[in-house]
């Protein structure tokens, strides 16, 4: 079925695009959300003006998502999750959960931006990729740590084990 974009429509289309898709996606997305019409030579004409305005407004979000692309090359987010003492989360960290670290950042990151194959289930660092338009995309560096451990926390209980008690003795796991 072909239909007139109204809206730009992410891996479809932009305002003014007469596009080919299946009946069932005109039918229960495009048409009734106001995304799309008949392309009559009517529509054409009344699109041709909201068309043009929409390209100097598509063109500005280009530039300043490469700025916000530059931005992120050395970003670093660390997220704090529950894990078993093997490092697997008890639950997961989601797309939404790294926008929202970002924003606390003063990022202007949404969850749709964020691309996930999978939910993450482990701790460790990875890279994430961000998508931003079909041509701009960036990479943020991800650390899933253990809640509750900092450097300082951690440093603090390894340095207590080493402690001597109350004897003057250095105290032994082994024989506890």
């Amino acid at each position: 079925m072909e239909l007139l974009l109204l809206k730009d429509v992410r891996r479809l289309g932009h305002i003014g695009d007469i596009v080919d898709v299946k009946i069932g996606y005109a039918r229960n997305y495009l048409l009734p959300q106001r995304l799309a019409t008949l392309p009559t030579e009517e529509n054409i004409k009344a699109i041709d003006d909201d068309k043009r305005r929409a390209a100097a407004e598509r063109a500005q979000r280009l530039k300043e998502y490469a700025n916000l692309a530059q931005q992120m090359a050395e970003v670093t987010v660390t997220i704090e999750a529950a894990a078993n003492p093997e490092g697997t989360l008890y639950g997961s960290v989601s797309a939404k959960m790294i926008a929202e670290a970002l924003q606390k950042m003063n990022l202007p990151i949404t969850p749709e931006q964020v691309v996930l194959d999978t939910p993450i289930r482990t701790l460790d660092n990875r890279n994430i990729t961000l998508e931003f338009t079909e041509e701009i995309s960036a990479q943020v560096k991800l650390w899933v740590v253990r809640a509750g451990a900092t450097e300082d926390g951690q440093s603090s209980a390894e340095s207590a084990d080493d402690q001597p008690d109350d004897d003057g003795e250095l105290e032994d796991d082994a024989d506890t």
